[in-house]
């Protein structure tokens, strides 16, 4: 591919997002919906989505930024939910989708029915992730959609891999399929906790904060091919490998997460942009390449094969949410109580991605014997149009549904005085361990000073209870809020006598650029990124 044509690609992708964020439509749809207009325009290029690319090079750093965003503790806590949908519901939406297709669609082979089961199969991390993000989900149902769809595309290609092999005439046998599975996913866990301690403690030993984030662009990159390399699930290497980098961040220095965080974020909303974009741009291609069928025909078939995938996600997971509850008193006295609302949203958040198209588009052309793979092209087309169909209806009617039950959004005011509650008594720690220093003549300060240290401290301290607190009636601002707008025009007021400085030559622009830096670090600390 050109230059030219991919630089275009990534630019409108990332305007098209920044656009989304002034419109309550979700970044994702939007993105889709411009690809799918753009791909019938007059030279806009074709950008055929390569499995070669996708899954190597843009699935680990999606996975590895979710996967850090994740928490460890609370993916473990709901470990048995997330592992029903991750690995029990992807095979059996392999089977039920695949046997209602072959039933449904004429001429569509059993073998080739399964394999297109297994594409549509796992819902996507970049879709939940966003999707969950925006609309603010409780935090559990988040941790469930995010730990789902963090495992479930090994779950999904290993699936595919055995559906193949029977397809094109290689051989394939139940015992088979479970020992590939078995081997992929313990394999690549293995992988991933060879991997997690010796990257961790180079993180934590390299010095310079340039180079430990060079590591940690690498890092993804890294465990996904080392796990492909023996045959591993080079999804679930990375997944470990962020989990527990993610969960031990705080053993990296301060430098480091800072450029960390602005740097991932800036890739992932960069690679989520551009992966939507393609998913939209994939409609002329496949509509192209239907051959033999009638759009007309394709579509009722489409429309058969959504209606089934999503039929399917909702006989799993009600049974799984409530028949292991009402078998067992450790999972009910464990877990939380749950209501019917929950499943339903668990249920219909299920979109489909860019992996589901990948792998659709690696299905070869010809099978063992030389003949062509059956219905090569109606599958691709079937698949694009069940992801189409779960970003777009179940995408756009989410926040409906979730206001339409009464879903109870995130606890906010529960959330900000535990937070106040932890920088209480974390301040109290510091205070004490302030008061031994300063007890040590060799820690001998100015008064000022001192008492300058025992200022930040309060402040931090009182900051979270002030949000908590009254509001200014004219501003509408708590006393936080306005200390930090206060510090802003203070620092841009020493911020515009810099530049006038270095502009007279009085200073040049090496040392006007450490005086900024200062100031940077300082805006940094007095005021707190709004979510």
């Amino acid at each position: 591919m050109d230059a030219l044509p991919l630089v275009g690609l990534i630019a409108v992708s990332a305007a098209v997002a920044g656009a989304a964020r002034r419109t309550p439509v979700a970044a994702p749809l939007l993105l889709v919906a411009v690809g799918l207009i753009a791909s019938y325009v007059p030279g806009v290029p074709d950008f055929h989505l390569d499995p070669d690319i996708v899954l190597p090079l843009l699935l680990p750093p999606l996975l590895h930024t979710a996967a850090l965003d994740s928490s460890y503790l609370d993916l473990r806590a709901n470990i048995r939910p997330v592992a029903l949908l991750s690995v029990g519901y992807v095979l059996f939406a392999t089977l039920a989708v695949g046997y209602l297709a072959y039933l449904f669609v004429p001429d569509l082979p059993l073998t080739a029915a399964l394999v297109l089961g297994a594409v549509v199969a796992p819902p996507d991390a970049v879709a939940a992730t966003a999707i969950a993000r925006r609309l603010g989900l409780p935090s559990r149902i988040t941790t469930i959609l995010q730990g789902e769809s963090l495992v479930n595309d090994a779950t999904a290609i290993t699936a595919y891999k055995v559906a193949l092999a029977a397809a094109i005439g290689e051989g394939a046998s139940w015992a088979g399929g479970l020992g590939e599975f078995a081997v992929a996913s313990l394999g690549g866990i293995g992988v991933g906790l060879v991997l997690m301690i010796p990257i961790h403690w180079l993180r934590t030993h390299l010095r310079e904060a340039l180079l430990q984030n060079t590591l940690s662009l690498l890092i993804p990159f890294i465990a996904y091919a080392a796990a492909e390399q023996v045959h591993a699930s080079g999804v679930l290497a990375v997944v470990v490998v962020a989990l527990y980098l993610g969960h031990h961040s705080s053993q990296v220095d301060f430098a480091t997460r800072l450029q960390e965080e602005a740097v991932w974020k800036m890739v992932s909303f960069v690679l989520e942009s551009v992966v939507f974009a393609l998913i939209g741009l994939q409609l002329a291609i496949v509509v192209e390449d239907l051959g033999e069928y009638g759009v007309g025909e394709a579509l009722w078939y489409a429309a058969g094969v959504f209606v089934t995938v999503v039929v399917v996600r909702f006989v799993w997971v009600y049974p799984a949410t409530f028949l292991p509850r009402m078998a067992s008193r450790r999972i009910r006295e464990r877990e939380p109580d749950t209501t019917w609302t929950a499943p339903l949203i668990v249920g219909w958040a299920g979109m489909r991605g860019v992996v589901s198209l990948a792998i659709a588009f690696s299905i070869p052309l010809t099978t063992a014997d030389g003949e062509a793979f059956p219905a090569r092209n109606l599958v691709l087309f079937l698949t694009f149009t069940t992801v189409i169909g779960t970003l777009v209806v179940q995408g756009l009617t989410l926040p409906t549904l979730i206001r339409a039950v009464k879903l109870p959004g995130r606890d906010t005011y529960a959330e900000t005085l535990a937070e106040a509650q932890a920088q209480s008594e974390a301040s109290a720690a510091a205070e004490r361990r302030l008061e031994e220093l300063l007890a040590d003549e060799r820690n001998a300060l100015p008064q000022p000073l001192a008492d300058r240290l025992r200022t930040v401290l309060e402040r931090r301290r009182n900051a979270v209870w002030e949000r908590l607190g009254t509001v200014n009636e004219i501003t509408g601002e708590s006393a936080d809020d306005t200390y930090r707008r206060l510090a802003r025009e203070m620092i841009a007021a020493e911020r515009d006598v810099f530049v006038e400085l270095r502009n007279r030559r009085r200073i040049d622009d090496e040392m006007m650029r450490t005086l900024l830096r200062r100031l940077d670090l300082e805006e940094a600390a007095a005021y707190r990124e709004e979510a």
